[in-house]
This record gives structure tokens, sequence and C-alpha cells, in this order.
């Protein structure tokens, strides 16, 4: 994991020195010697960046190790409470460390019981520009995922509705969900629809398709019972 976001944060510098030429750049041009001091204070900045990168690593790494490790079942409280420290931890993080942590926190405030506390963190990240386009679309997933027969159907379906595009790699499972909030509306023939849609579709994970099935049966079942 480290590795993945070395080269992140060696991307973001890229980009902070592409804004920094563009922004200076005609009158570093000018001058020998203001080139030389650009020069000095971009390593200056990316050293900075570097070591502001490897300590927000650590952070987030130890904040996570109960919760990463296989087959952990925090109990409510603990839950809870690593979600707070995580909480903490993204309002200072660097971008892609405070998106991680609140997606993190958001999954623990659910485990834990608290739903209005992670769907709120879910929307966050759903709204924050600066995030990768997977991540949020992951968070609108989720909240809709979680916000199923609590917020307003027609909510729901708006969120989702981006998301159920073929060239979105979440649209096999945004489309179930889709297909529920339908069936919860009362809208069983569009829901039908969509569950026979996924039966079907080779793109849509194995699980995704024996539960489109499952639930195409058992509608079966009840138009005909």
């Amino acid at each position: 994991m480290p590795d993945i976001f070395d080269e992140v944060a060696e991307d973001l510098r890229h980009d902070q020195a592409v804004k920094l030429a563009r922004r200076y750049g005609a009158w570093l041009l000018g001058a020998a010697v203001a080139v030389l001091v650009g020069v000095g204070a971009q390593q200056a900045w990316q050293g900075y960046q570097t070591g502001q990168s490897h300590k927000a690593a650590a952070r987030y790494l130890a904040l996570t190790q109960a919760v990463d490790v296989p087959g952990a079942q925090l109990p409510p409280a603990q839950a809870a409470q690593t979600a707070q420290a995580l909480n903490s931890f993204a309002a200072t993080a660097p971008e892609g460390y405070r998106t991680l942590a609140n997606l993190r926190a958001a999954g623990l405030y659910a485990n834990a019981g608290n739903t209005p506390q992670a769907e709120a963190l879910w929307t966050g990240v759903a709204q924050d520009d600066a995030a990768d386009p997977l991540l949020r679309d992951l968070a609108t997933l989720l909240w809709a995922q979680h916000a199923l027969g609590t917020a307003p159907d027609a909510d729901v379906l708006a969120r989702l509705q981006p998301l159920t595009l073929d060239a979105n790699p979440y649209h096999a499972l945004a489309r179930e969900t889709q297909a529920l909030t339908y069936l919860h509306a009362g809208n069983t023939a569009q829901a039908e629809a969509l569950f026979t849609q996924l039966a079907t579709d080779p793109t849509a994970p194995d699980e995704v398709r024996n539960r489109a099935q499952a639930l195409l049966a058992s509608l079966n079942a009840s138009s005909n019972g």
C-alpha cells in the first residue's frame, strides 16, 4: 500500500510543480538567479511533501491496523472510537489519505450502528471535487445502499443514476440497488426489468447475478401465488 501512495504523492507533487510553473514561469525565465531560487524552493517543497506523505501513511496504517486484521469485527464502542480517530486524522491529512480515512470511518460508524454519521461522511466524500472519481462513486454507492428505505426513494435513484452507466465500474451494484429502490417504491415492473437485465449481465459479479436470479424467482412466485 505505501508504494501506491508514494506514486500518488509523486503525481501530486508534479501537479504542484506544473501549477507553480504556470503561475510564476514568465518572470522566472527572465533571470537566472530567480530560476535558481525557484528550483531550490521546489526541491524544498518536494522534500516537505514527501515527509508529510510518509507521516500520513504511517499514521493511517496505525489507525487502521486493528481494522485490517483478517476476520476482525470490532465491538461497536471500539469501532466508533476508531472512526472518531480517523475523522480527526482526516481533518489535516493530505487529500488521498483524507478520502480513505473518511471512507473507513464511515464504514466503522455504520458497523457501530451510527448510520446518520456514516451517511454524512459518504455524502462528503461524494461531493469532494478533489477526491478520486472512483472513490467518490464508491461513496455514493455505499450511501445509497444504506439510505435505501430511509431516504426518499427519488433521492436515492437520482444519486445512483450516474453510476448505472455501462462505463462505470460499479454499474452492476448500482443497478441492483436501483432495482431494490424501485421495489421499495412499489414499482415492481421496473424492478423486475432491472433484475432480469442483471441476471444475464456477463459483466456483473457472480454474486449480483445470483441475487438477481433469486429475487426474480421470489417475485414470480409471489405473483403466481
